[in-house]
C-alpha cells in the first residue's frame, strides 16, 4: 500500500531516489552499497612484462613473479600477463561468485587456454563469473590467466584523449578478489536506474514523468537494503508501472547490438587484434545466456584477424551467425574513408568484404555500414547497388558543424541515378547503452516523422572496442513496451530495413554527395599517406592490366592472383578511416608507411615479371601505357648505366611500344628576360615566370587566351594559421582563411634548368620560416598541353597550412571536381550556410573551372583538397597538425600538380585523360629492337573510360573489364581488343555473370551503350 502522500516536491523525490543507487552517497546504507556480498583475496598473483602481443601458448610457458594490487607495469603497449591462482569459499555455496577485477589497462581472462572474458573498466566490464550459483561439484579452485595491454579502451594520450600517447605512462591493477555478486540487488537497482530516468527524460510536462517519480519514491520507501525480503514487492511494483502499455502508433525502436571498433586509432593494427578478441569473446558470453541477443558487426579485416589469433573464438562466432544472433555486416575489407579511396578502391573494399563473408558465413551482407567516415562520395551508392546491397547506415552526418541534415530516413540517389534506402539512427550515436535518455533521443531527433516509425539504435560501447554489457540488454529489456516511450524490439538490419522499405512510399530523397560540414582537414593531413595511396592504387592498376596482357601474350605465365590479394588487402587496409585521413597516431603512421613500401616492393617485382612476359626482351627501350588511350608524351630513359636522355614517345593504348624519338610540331623555347623573368613556350602555351616561381602570365596559344587573373599571379604558395576548436589533425576551420599570408622570401630566384627542345623548365627556391622551404621545378614539355610543378618542400611548421593558388580569368558559379568513376560540381559561391559550408572540399586527380568555351584544370598526383572561391583556384598542400601524432607531416615531401587552360569545355579537351597520364606514368621496359606497337584495348568514345582489367576471380582464363562513362553523358562506345574473346558477359561489381546479358562480340569489338557517369563490368571468355 502507497504511504501517506507528500508535497508534489519533484527535487527532493528525485534526488531522494538517485542518492538510493549511488555509487558515491550513502553507500553504507544504501542499496548500490548491497551489489557485493562478502569477498575474499586471491590465493596469488604473479606476473610477466613482455614488449610484444604473444599468444597464449608462449605467454603462458614464460616464468611468472609475484607482484600484488597497486603494482604498476608498463611502458605504454606493452603486455602484462597474470597468472591468477583463486579458491572459493566452501560457505559461498547456492551463490552467483565473480572474480572482480579493475584495472586500467584492457584486459583478456584465459581459462582452459581459451580466451573467455574482456575485461575493461572504461566499457564497464569488471568482473568475470566463475558460477552462476555455486555447487559442490564445480571446481573451487583455479588458475586463470589475465592478459592485460597497457593501453586504456583509447589508447593512451598525455592529457586528452587525442593528445599523442605518452610513452612511459604506467598502468596498475586496482582490484582482484573473488566476490559475491547480489544479483537480485543489480535487478532492483536497474528498476530504479530506469525509472529515476524516465522522470528526468519526461520533464515535468508528462503526466507519466510524474508517475514515474511516484513510484520510484513508494518504491524506496518499501524497500530495505539490508532486508532482501523486502525487494520482491519493491520489484512488483516497478513491473506495474513498466508493464503498462503503448498504443499501436508509438514509434519502434530496433536495438542492435554493436561494437564498433576502429581498427586503428589512438592504438595501432595490432593492438586491434586483441580488441576484437575481448570484445567479441564478451559478445559470445552474452548470447550464450540472452538467445534474443543480436549483435551487428563489421569489417571482415576484423573477422581475418580474429580467425588466425582466435580459432576457438572464430568457431563460436561462425555457430552463432548460423544462429542468426551474430550478424556480419557492411560487406567491406574495413568501414573505409568514404572520400579519398579511388573508384576501384571502393569495389576492391566491396568485393574482398563481400567475397569473404560468403566464404566464412555463408552469406553476402545486404546493408553498407559506415557509421563514422568522414563524408560520403556520391558513386557509393551505384558500388553499393553493384554489389549486392540495397540498403545503408551511417549517422556521422548528425556531426556537421554549421547545417542540421533534414532526414533519418529517405532514398540516397547517387551520381548516375542509383538509389538506395537510407537510414541515420536518430540518436546520433553508434554506441548507446540501453538508456532512456536513447530512446526518448531516438524519438524526438526523428526527422521523418510521420514519414517512417522505426528506427535503429546501436548499443554498445565503441570506437575503442567493448561492446554491449549484460546491464544494457536488462535495461531494454525492461521497457521494451511501456507507455510513454517508444516500444524497443531487438532486431536485426533486416528486420529494419524491412520495415522501413514497406513504409516508404513517403520517403524524401536526397540526392548527390553526403558531406560532412567537419574534418576536412582530413583530405591533407599525413600527406606521405595520401601519396602513398595514390602511389600503390596506380601500381596495382598497372600490375593487373599487365598481367592480364601477359596471360595472352605468354601461355608460361601464371597471373599472380594470390599476391595480388595480399597487395590489395594491405591497400584497403590503410583505406580505414582513420589511416587515410590520417587523424591517426605516429605508430599507426609507420605501419602504413611500411604497407605501402610492402606494396610498391611487391608490387615493383610483380610489374617487373609481367612487363618480362609481353615481350621478347632486348637492347632496346620500349615503353608500357595501361591507359586505354594512345599517348604522346616526353619520358626520360635511360640508356647505359651513366647516360640518360628525354624522348617524345607515342604509346599505344593499353599495351607495348618501342621508344622511338619523335620530332614535335613546336619544340620548347625558354628564353631569360633581362628583369630575370622566363619566358617559356610550347606551340600550345606560352607562360611568364617571375623570379619567385609565381606566374605572371599563362597563355593558351590556341584560344587566344590569357589564363592568369589581371594584377594577379599564379602558382602563389599561401601560408594559413590552423588551429581548430578542438580536433587537431580532423580539422581546419573557416577562420584559417582570414589568416592569409604569401610565401615571398626568395632563396634561388628561378633559373633554368632545362633550356628547350623536348623540355623546357625553371627551378627556385622559397623560404617559408627558417625552418621550412619550398623548392620547384616547373616543367614545360613539348606537345603537352599542361605545365607540371614539380615540388619538394622541407617541412617543420606547427599548425601551419600551405596551399598554393592560381586566380583564373574564368567566371562561373561552379566549378568542377573529379571523383570515384566521374565527377560532380560544388559552388564558387558563399550565398547559404549550405555552401560556406564546403570552403574546403575534397577531390581526386582534377578539378575545373570553366565558363562557356574556356576553362582552367587544376591537376595533381597525390593530393584532395581543393577550395574554388569566386576565381582563385586553390590546392591544399600540407598541414601541420600535432595531435593525435605529434610529429605529423614533419620532413621532406614530393608531389606533382599541373595547370591546364582549355577551349571548349574540360570534356571536349580531354582534361580526364591528361589527369590519369600525370597519375600513371609510362613504364619503362626493356625490349628487341624489332618490337612492334601493340595494342591490346581501347575504346571508341573518349567520354568511356576503361578503368580495370583483371582476372576474374577464380576463373583462370575470364578477364573482368571495367569501364566507367566519365563525361556525364549518354553515349554509345565499342570497346575494342585484339585478345581472343570468345564470349562477353555483363556482370556485377563482385563478378557474378547475369546469364540474361550476354553482349555481342564482333570483329569491331564489344559495343555498349551507357548512362552518364553508369559502370559497366564484363566478364570475357577466352
Amino acid at each position: 500500500m502507497y504511504h501517506l502522500p507528500v508535497l508534489k516536491n519533484r527535487r527532493t523525490l528525485l534526488e531522494r531516489a538517485e542518492k538510493f543507487i549511488s555509487d558515491i552517497y550513502f553507500t553504507d546504507c544504501n542499496l548500490r552499497g548491497r551489489l557485493y556480498g562478502d569477498s575474499c583475496p586471491l590465493e596469488s598473483l604473479a606476473c610477466f612484462l613482455t614488449p610484444k602481443r604473444i599468444t597464449f601458448a608462449e605467454a603462458s610457458k614464460q616464468i611468472f613473479d609475484p607482484c600484488k594490487v597497486g603494482d604498476t607495469f608498463g611502458p605504454t603497449w606493452w603486455t602484462c600477463w597474470f597468472k591468477v591462482t583463486l579458491k572459493i569459499p566452501e560457505s559461498w555455496r547456492g551463490k552467483e561468485v565473480h572474480l572482480l577485477w579493475e584495472s586500467d589497462g584492457e584486459a583478456m581472462v584465459w581459462r582452459d587456454e581459451q580466451p573467455v572474458q574482456g575485461l575493461t573498466k572504461e566499457g564497464e566490464k569488471t568482473s568475470y563469473i566463475l558460477s552462476e550459483c555455486l555447487q559442490d561439484e564445480e571446481p573451487h579452485s583455479l588458475t586463470l590467466y589475465v592478459e592485460m595491454a597497457c593501453n586504456g579502451l583509447f589508447g593512451a594520450g598525455q592529457g586528452s584523449q587525442i593528445a599523442a600517447p605518452d610513452p612511459n605512462r604506467k598502468f596498475s591493477v586496482q582490484r582482484a578478489e573473488l566476490v559475491v555478486f547480489n544479483r537480485d540487488v543489480r535487478e532492483l537497482l536497474t528498476d530504479f536506474e530506469m525509472l529515476v530516468d524516465i522522470v528526468k527524460e519526461l520533464g515535468e510536462e508528462e503526466q507519466r514523468g510524474y508517475q514515474a517519480l511516484f513510484t520510484v519514491n513508494e518504491m524506496v520507501n518499501l524497500c530495505d537494503p539490508s532486508d532482501p525480503s523486502s525487494f520482491a514487492k519493491v520489484h512488483s511494483l516497478a513491473g506495474t508501472f513498466f508493464n503498462q502499455r503503448n498504443g499501436e502508433s508509438q514509434h519502434t525502436v530496433h536495438a542492435m547490438g554493436h561494437c564498433h571498433i576502429d581498427s586503428a586509432w589512438l592504438w595501432p593494427y595490432e593492438e586491434t587484434i586483441r580488441k576484437c578478441g575481448r570484445s567479441w569473446v564478451t559478445v559470445i558470453r552474452l548470447m550464450e545466456k540472452n538467445p534474443e541477443f543480436v549483435f551487428t558487426c563489421s569489417q571482415a579485416q576484423q573477422f581475418q584477424w580474429v580467425k588466425s589469433w582466435y580459432p576457438g573464438l572464430f568457431s563460436s562466432i561462425q555457430h552463432y551467425v548460423k544462429k542468426g544472433q551474430f550478424i556480419p555486416v557492411g560487406g567491406t575489407w574495413v568501414e573505409m574513408d568514404g572520400n579519398l579511396p579511388s573508384g576501384e578502391s571502393m569495389v576492391r573494399q566491396f568485393l574482398e568484404g563481400q567475397r569473404f563473408f560468403n566464404k566464412e558465413f555463408g552469406r553476402y551482407c545486404k546493408e553498407f555500414w559506415l557509421p563514422d567516415t568522414f563524408g560520403y562520395s556520391a558513386q557509393l551508392p551505384q558500388i553499393m547497388q553493384g554489389c549486392g546491397i540495397s540498403n545503408f547506415l551511417t549517422q556521422k552526418l548528425s556531426w556537421n558543424l554549421i547545417n542540421t541534415f533534414p532526414h533519418n530516413t529517405f532514398f540516397w540517389e547517387g551520381l548516375d541515378g542509383s538509389t538506395v534506402l537510407t537510414h541515420f539512427p536518430p540518436g546520433n550515436s553508434y554506441e548507446m547503452k540501453g538508456k532512456v535518455e536513447d530512446l526518448v533521443k531516438t524519438l524526438k531527433n526523428n526527422k521523418d516523422k510521420g514519414r517512417a516509425n522505426h528506427s535503429a539504435a546501436l548499443f554498445g560501447f565503441g570506437d575503442g572496442g567493448g561492446g554491449p554489457t549484460q546491464l544494457m540488454l536488462d535495461r531494454l529489456r525492461l521497457v521494451q513496451d511501456t507507455n510513454g516511450l517508444p516500444k524497443v524490439q531487438m532486431s536485426t538490419p533486416d528486420e529494419l530495413f524491412t520495415r522501413l522499405q514497406a513504409d516508404s512510399a513517403l520517403l524524401c530523397t536526397w540526392a548527390g554527395e553526403l558531406f560532412l560540414e567537419l574534418h576536412n582537414g582530413t583530405y591533407t593531413t599525413q600527406a606521405q599517406i595520401k601519396r602513398g595511396n595514390r602511389q600503390c592504387e596506380t601500381l596495382l592498376h598497372d600490375i593487373e592490366i599487365a598481367s592480364s596482357l601477359a596471360l595472352y601474350r605468354n601461355n608460361t605465365f601464371p597471373y599472380p592472383a594470390e599476391k595480388l590479394q595480399e597487395l590489395w588487402r594491405l591497400l584497403l587496409l590503410n583505406q580505414f578511416h582513420d589511416v587515410i585521413p590520417g587523424s591517426c597516431i605516429e605508430m599507426v603512421v609507420e605501419d602504413a608507411l611500411k604497407y605501402y613500401e610492402d606494396i610498391r616492393s611487391g608490387g615493383a617485382a610483380l610489374l617487373r615479371d609481367a612487363c618480362e612476359a609481353l615481350v621478347a626482351k632486348g637492347s632496346s627501350v620500349g615503353v608500357f601505357n595501361s591507359l586505354p588511350w594512345e599517348r604522346l608524351e616526353v619520358v626520360q630513359i635511360q640508356e647505359g648505366a651513366e647516360k640518360s636522355g628525354l624522348a617524345l614517345v607515342r604509346a599505344s593504348s593499353i599495351g607495348v611500344s618501342p621508344v622511338k624519338d619523335t620530332p614535335p610540331v613546336t619544340p620548347v623555347s625558354v628564353t631569360v628576360q633581362a628583369d630575370g623573368t622566363v619566358v617559356m613556350e610550347n606551340g600550345l602555351l606560352k607562360t611568364a615566370i617571375n623570379r619567385d616561381g609565381t606566374l605572371a602570365s599563362l597563355y593558351l596559344i590556341s584560344g587566344n587566351r590569357e589564363s592568369i587573373s589581371d594584377g594577379c599571379l599564379g602558382n602563389q604558395f599561401v601560408m594559413f594559421d590552423d588551429v581548430p576548436l578542438y580536433w587537431d589533425a580532423w580539422d581546419v576551420m573557416d577562420y584559417h582563411l582570414q589568416t592569409r599570408k604569401p610565401v615571398a622570401e626568395v632563396v634561388q630566384p628561378v633559373h633554368v634548368v632545362s633550356s628547350g627542345g623536348l623540355r623546357g623548365s625553371v627551378s627556385f627556391t622559397l623560404r617559408i620560416s627558417d625552418k621550412s622551404t619550398i623548392t620547384q621545378e616547373i616543367i614545360m614539355d613539348a606537345m603537352c598541353p599542361y605545365i607540371k610543378f614539380s615540388t619538394e618542400v622541407q617541412w617543420a611548421e606547427s599548425h601551419k597550412f600551405l596551399k598554393v593558388e592560381f586566380p583564373v580569368r574564368v567566371r562561373s558559379p561552379n566549378a568542377t571536381y573529379e571523383i570515384q568513376f566521374g565527377h560532380l560540381q560544388r559552388p564558387t559561391h558563399r550565398n547559404t550556410s549550405w555552401d560556406w559550408a564546403r570552403f574546403e572540399v575534397w577531390g581526386h586527380k582534377w578539378a575545373d573551372l570553366s565558363e562557356h568555351n574556356f576553362g582552367v584544370s587544376l591537376l595533381n598526383d597525390c593530393k584532395y583538397g581543393y577550395s574554388v572561391h569566386k576565381n582563385t583556384m586553390t590546392l591544399s598542400l600540407l598541414r601541420a597538425p600535432k595531435a593525435p601524432d605529434a610529429t605529423a607531416d614533419m620532413g621532406i615531401h614530393h608531389f606533382t600538380y599541373a595547370i591546364m587552360p582549355h577551349t571548349r569545355s574540360f570534356q571536349e579537351a580531354s582534361v580526364i585523360q591528361c589527369a590519369y597520364n600525370l597519375n600513371f606514368p609510362l613504364r619503362l621496359i626493356q625490349c628487341s629492337p624489332d618490337t612492334m606497337p601493340w595494342s591490346a584495348f581501347s575504346v571508341t568514345s573518349q567520354a568511356v573510360v576503361l578503368e580495370t582489367i583483371k582476372q576474374a576471380e577464380d576463373r583462370g582464363g575470364v578477364l573482368v573489364v571495367r569501364l566507367y562513362e566519365s563525361h556525364g553523358s549518354s553515349v554509345t562506345a565499342t570497346l575494342r581488343t585484339t585478345l581472343p574473346v570468345r564470349e562477353a558477359w555483363v556482370c556485377d561489381l563482385l563478378e557474378k555473370q547475369d546469364p540474361n546479358r550476354l553482349v555481342q562480340v564482333t570483329s569491331e569489338g564489344i559495343t555498349l551503350d551507357f548512362k552518364p557517369f553508369q559502370i559497366v563490368s564484363l566478364l570475357l571468355i577466352m
